[in-house]
């Protein structure tokens, strides 16, 4: 369809560049479409030096779109904008989302919608192609039940045993179909590696590998031979290959190597001017998307998510084998469940008209004129709800709703007084008043818990433990301040424990720098990418304070800054999605090659860090 649309383009008299955020979706781009293209940050660097400006002569198309993050696609648009040029967006906001913050080729469907491809192309049985539909609308469930009533979900005991169980399909698959093309996928880096060993090995016991070659690349050492599939892993031009470009060794040696590009190109290069490639019978998701194959086999893992599956699902023409272990997923229903979940990304536009709170109950069934009601019932007592009278008309409790227990006697006559006076007042509208009654609900909230956060600080920095009475008063504090906003409690105890005198201003009335520190919490919270970019800052200013007490002979100051790293590293095995982000910027965090340990460990391995307990106020 694209080739169609540059004919026609072309024909009214435009230039049609191409650009995508990875080397190998460009690649995809121009080959499909004829529309010469290149990676996004190129065009930018081309830009930053006056070369390559657009003009009202061109037509910029933008592929795998929803992959770009908002920044950078706020640039492009800005400097299209600035130029006269217009821009094509092409994408589906339901696969991959892009690693860097925000969704913004989501927002830009939603509010001004586009056209859309209704009809599937890429596999060839009618069925697959409604599976993948089923995939594109969120019904990774029927679409796995198509599979599976084919013979093509393929359950094991353990994962490694599914480990196995794939090699042994991809094995038999490549043997009767040599000349089609075929994809190993997986979700993490680990696990690619591990598969793109064992594929190795059966290429080894077949007899259709070489004489293997020792050699150092960017990953680390890695046998090479003659007949090797391998994955070439940064763009480099003079090469003509793309991160991602995929082909089979034809020559090797300690020095060079001589490869033919899935395209019919051979590509010689000097091991020592280009050295990040490496066995490409296994891939990342990531690195599939916008990949056409005849068969993939696909090994599921705890990590992936509806726009994961959806991908991984959808590369193949012919047929696709879905492999996972019991011990990930002890039934095929969790297997489902996972492969369901929605994590697209938000923007901040998405809550400009609409309260996060209000709109997480209301995904659960719960409306906001009920929640409204339901508070008002637990903290306002009978008689006065009697004597504000049509106030609250119309916010009644859903049948099954089952009033909670009462908050403290100060907060029950703050909460009275309030609708008092109220009471006298010209009756507004009430969804308003409920709105009000809500935010005040939030703030005490806010302040019980911050009291009883306080109370249990102080006790700790006197060298104390908090007693039953302290740690009952916190529990109860957190259950009500998570009935009036979710994960409310935890976004708090996040920010005291960065700053504690927070908690002392909150419990004490002044609650403004703690609601911003809340605020900025829930969004590192929603936000990988932001909380990325927040890890990678702070264990920077760590590494080098630590240099600096290190010289100045600050023993003390020295190990509590390493004990903070260590803590640091710790928390990466409670987090895999900010861990998996962090796999891209390890160089920045101080880390220069692939161990295969996990990068939480690697981090406290390379840094000499034990991994230790920071300050916490768990139950």
């Amino acid at each position: 369809m694209l080739g169609v649309a540059r004919e026609a383009w072309e024909a009214a008299g435009y230039q049609v560049r191409g650009v995508a955020l990875s080397g190998i979706a460009a690649e995809n781009l121009e080959s499909g479409s004829g529309i010469v293209s290149r990676t996004i940050a190129s065009m930018e660097h081309g830009w930053g030096q006056d070369r390559d400006m657009l003009n009202t002569h061109d037509i910029l198309v933008v592929d795998e779109v929803g992959m770009v993050g908002t920044r950078q696609l706020e640039r492009v648009l800005s400097h299209a904008a600035e130029a006269g040029a217009k821009v094509v967006l092409v994408g589906d906001p339901q696969q991959l989302q892009a690693i860097e913050a925000g969704a913004a080729f989501r927002s830009i469907h939603d509010r001004h919608g586009g056209a859309e491809i209704g009809e599937v192309r890429r596999q060839r049985e009618g069925w697959q192609r409604d599976a993948t539909r089923h995939l594109a609308t969120g019904r990774a469930g029927a679409a796995i039940d198509a599979y599976d009533s084919h013979g093509m979900v393929h359950g094991a005991r353990t994962r490694e045993q599914a480990r196995g169980d794939l090699i042994d399909r991809w094995d038999r698959d490549r043997q009767e179909a040599p000349d089609e093309s075929r994809i190993i996928l997986t979700h993490t880096n680990d696990e690619v590696r591990a598969l793109n060993e064992a594929a190795r090995e059966r290429m080894r016991a077949a007899g259709d590998l070489g004489d293997d070659v020792r050699i150092t690349v960017e990953r680390g050492e890695r046998n090479f031979a003659s007949g090797d599939r391998v994955m070439f892993l940064q763009n480099e031009r003079g090469l003509g290959v793309k991160n991602g470009t995929l082909g089979a060794i034809e020559e090797v040696s300690t020095q060079s190597m001589s490869v033919r590009t899935d395209d019919g190109r051979s590509v010689c290069f000097d091991l020592k001017k280009y050295d990040r490639i490496d066995h490409g019978y296994a891939a990342t998701i990531h690195k599939a998307q916008g990949m056409t194959v005849d068969h993939t086999h696909v090994l599921a893992t705890p990590g992936l998510d509806a726009h994961g599956s959806y991908v991984a699902l959808s590369r193949h023409r012919d047929g696709m084998d879905l492999h996972y272990g019991r011990d990930d997923f002890a039934t095929q229903d969790r297997l489902v469940r996972t492969l369901s979940r929605d994590r697209a990304k938000d923007m901040a536009s998405d809550y400009e008209q609409r309260d996060p709170v209000q709109d997480y109950a209301e995904r659960r069934g719960i409306t906001f004129r009920e929640r409204v009601a339901e508070i008002v019932n637990r903290v306002v007592p009978e008689k006065l709800r009697d004597r504000i009278g049509g106030l609250f008309d119309g916010l009644h409790l859903s049948a099954d709703a089952a009033p909670g227990p009462e908050g403290g006697r100060p907060e029950r006559e703050r909460a009275g007084k309030e609708a008092q006076r109220e009471a006298v007042m010209p009756v507004r509208d009430a969804s308003e008043d409920g709105e009000a009654g809500l935010r005040h609900a939030r703030t005490d909230a806010l302040k019980r818990h911050a009291r009883a956060v306080d109370a249990v600080f102080s006790i700790e920095d006197a060298g104390g433990k908090a007693d039953p009475v302290q740690m009952r008063e916190l529990t109860d504090a957190r259950k009500a301040f998570e009935e009036v906003r979710p994960h409310g409690w935890r976004d708090a105890e996040a920010a005291y424990v960065k700053d504690p005198d927070l908690a002392r201003e909150a419990g004490a009335g002044r609650v403004n720098r703690a609601i911003r520190a809340l605020q900025l919490e829930t969004e590192l919270r929603t936000d990988p990418g932001r909380r990325a970019d927040r890890f990678v800052e702070r264990w920077q200013k760590l590494d080098q304070t630590c240099d600096r007490q290190y010289q100045a002979g600050d023993m003390a100051g020295y190990k509590a800054t390493r004990s903070a790293m260590g803590d640091m590293a710790r928390s990466l095995g409670r987090d895999p999605q900010l861990e998996s982000i962090l796999a891209g910027r390890k160089q920045d965090l101080g880390i220069s090659f692939e161990s295969g340990r996990s990068l939480g460990r690697e981090l406290a391995f390379q840094h000499g860090l034990g991994i230790g307990r920071g300050r916490g106020i768990g139950l």
